[in-house]
C-alpha cells in the first residue's frame, strides 16, 4: 500500500500556501519566523519535496497550527463523521513513521486525533517551544512501548499508559523495542488556531 501519494504532498503544498497567505507572511518573513529556508518552504509549497515530520512542524510552529492541520483538505469534506478510506495518511521519510489524521476535516472541533504507528528503534525529535496559543497533547499507548522526553523529562510508557504535555520545549519520540509501536495522538487547542 502506498502510504504517501503526489495528492497528499499537494494537499501540504496548498495548506501551506494558503495558510502563509492567511497571514499575509512572505515567503522570507515564514521562512525568519520558522527557520526553515525560502528555498524548502518553496519547494513545499509547489509539491516539488517530501518533507520530514521535523520539518513540518517547524512549519506549523511558524504558521500558528498544530502539525495535524497540515494535512487537512483544502476543502473540508462536509458531515461529522471521518471513514477509515478517507483518513489521509502521510509516512515521515527521515524516520519511516507513518501518521494517520483520524478527526473528521469537517468540523470546527477544537480537539484533533492523530494514530501513529512508530517504527522500531525509530526517533523524532521536535524543536518545539513555547506557542501561541498552547497546544496540549496526549499520548495514548495502544501497543509496543515508546520513550517520551520532554525537555529533560523522559516517560516510558507501555500500553495503555497516557502522557498527557503541553508542547512548550523540546519533544522526542522514540521506540526502543524490535517491534513496532501504535499510539494515539490527542491534540487540543483554541479553535482560532484551526483556519
Amino acid at each position: 500500500m502506498e502510504i504517501q501519494s503526489p495528492s497528499l504532498n499537494d494537499r501540504i503544498a496548498q495548506r501551506v500556501r494558503d495558510l502563509r497567505a492567511d497571514r499575509g507572511l512572505s515567503l522570507d518573513a515564514l521562512a525568519a519566523h520558522c527557520g526553515v529556508s525560502r528555498s524548502m518552504i518553496s519547494l513545499i509549497e509547489r509539491g516539488e519535496s517530501s518533507p520530514t515530520a521535523v520539518l513540518l512542524e517547524k512549519l506549523a510552529t511558524g504558521l500558528g497550527v498544530p502539525l495535524a492541520s497540515l494535512f487537512e483538505a483544502p476543502v473540508p469534506a462536509s458531515g461529522p463523521v471521518s471513514r477509515l478510506a478517507d483518513q489521509p495518511q502521510w509516512r515521515d521519510p527521515h524516520s519511516g513513521y507513518v501518521r494517520r489524521n483520524v478527526s473528521p476535516g469537517g468540523s470546527a472541533s477544537p480537539i484533533h486525533i492523530v494514530e501513529i504507528l512508530f517504527p522500531p528503534k525509530a526517533r523524532v525529535a521536535y524543536e518545539t517551544g513555547p506557542r501561541e496559543p498552547q497546544v496540549h497533547q496526549q499520548v495514548w499507548v495502544l501497543e509496543g512501548s515508546i520513550e517520551v522526553t520532554l525537555g529533560d523529562d523522559r516517560h516510558r510508557l507501555a500500553v495503555g499508559d497516557c502522557l498527557a504535555l503541553v508542547l512548550d520545549r523540546p519533544t522526542s519520540y522514540y521506540n526502543p523495542t524490535r517491534q513496532i509501536a501504535r499510539y494515539a495522538v490527542v491534540i487540543a487547542t483554541s479553535p482560532s488556531s484551526w483556519r
